[in-house]
């Protein structure tokens, strides 16, 4: 397993992170496929409180006790629940971040988290007051370090400008090279990490069938699929190849990919044994889209 350090911080993470949102509703099962997952040298576990209305953070909670040191743990903040269970509403403000994060502590069943991000954002927030509650933390331990999610580059610019985040969490793929225009630039300047979600574009570039994707129409897609099939063989599957592409990035951290079965958790494992890309078969898969850009929040 390969490991890089996160941004600024002291913190050093897997180049592939567990996605906790597809864990499933067995504690038993997501238990073993942590632990398998830990056992093969993933440290890095990142969830949210809003996911599955705090269950996924109940169940990381379980399956962590006793190995709670061997793992880097992140989770988000800033969606809240209604209190009738009927959706949720955004809440950036001091007092429910500092409120929220105890929640968060009680259903993970520790004392600190490792890396808390601000799961979303507007131009229009608090960011001030945003920050303060993150410092705060901070400042008490309650938290190590802290991070955004988000892709907003209006956003991300505030946060890098005005805060002390270590990372950004953010969609990158073949099929969303979004953020080269202004965000993974900014980012390096500032030493700050990047991880990567969405980097196989919701299966598109594994086995899912073509179909239009943010600005690109199902041929471009295909382009796309046909890409990563070209260089994909024997020692390195398609999956990989994706994932490889958006690692490969100079302050890429770590990819954060869903799990939610043994054979992906394999899938997984055997990235980190993969061959890395040359800069041939980088060219070749730029080349294979036009990339695209943000035209919103920018």
């Amino acid at each position: 397993m390969n490991y890089h350090l996160l941004g600024r911080s002291s913190l050093t993470v897997s180049e592939v992170g567990f996605g906790c949102m597809s864990l499933g509703s067995n504690d038993g099962e997501n238990a073993r496929l942590i632990h398998s997952a830990i056992d093969g040298g993933l440290n890095y576990f990142d969830t949210a409180d809003m996911y599955q209305k705090g269950f996924n953070e109940l169940t990381v909670g379980k399956a962590l006790r006793g190995r709670r040191d061997k793992v880097i743990l992140a989770t988000k903040v800033g969606n809240q629940w209604r209190a009738d269970g009927s959706g949720w509403e955004w809440n950036p403000y001091k007092q429910y971040i500092i409120s929220a994060v105890e929640q968060s502590l009680k259903r993970l069943q520790t004392d600190y988290i490792d890396l808390y991000q601000l799961h979303g954002g507007t131009i229009d927030d608090p960011i001030d007051e945003t920050i303060e509650a993150f410092e705060t933390l901070q400042a008490s331990g309650k938290i190590r370090y802290y991070g955004i999610s988000s892709i907003r580059p209006n956003v991300i610019r505030e946060y890098v400008k005005r805060s002390n985040i270590v990372s950004v969490m953010m969609q990158f793929s073949l099929l969303d090279r979004r953020p080269e225009e202004t965000c993974l630039p900014l980012l390096r300047e500032n030493d700050i990490a990047l991880l990567v979600r969405g980097a196989l574009a919701g299966g598109l570039l594994v086995n899912n069938p073509a179909k239009t994707y943010l600005q690109y129409a199902e041929g471009e897609v295909h382009k796309a699929q046909a890409a990563i099939q070209a260089i994909s063989g024997i020692n390195r599957k398609p999956a990989q190849t994706a994932i490889r592409f958006v690692l490969q990035q100079k302050n890429a951290s770590t990819a954060v990919i869903g799990i939610r079965t043994m054979e992906q958790l394999k899938e997984m494992f055997a990235v980190t044994q993969s061959p890395l890309l040359t800069d041939k078969e980088i060219m070749y898969l730029r080349a294979s889209v036009p990339v695209n850009y943000y035209d919103q929040h920018r």
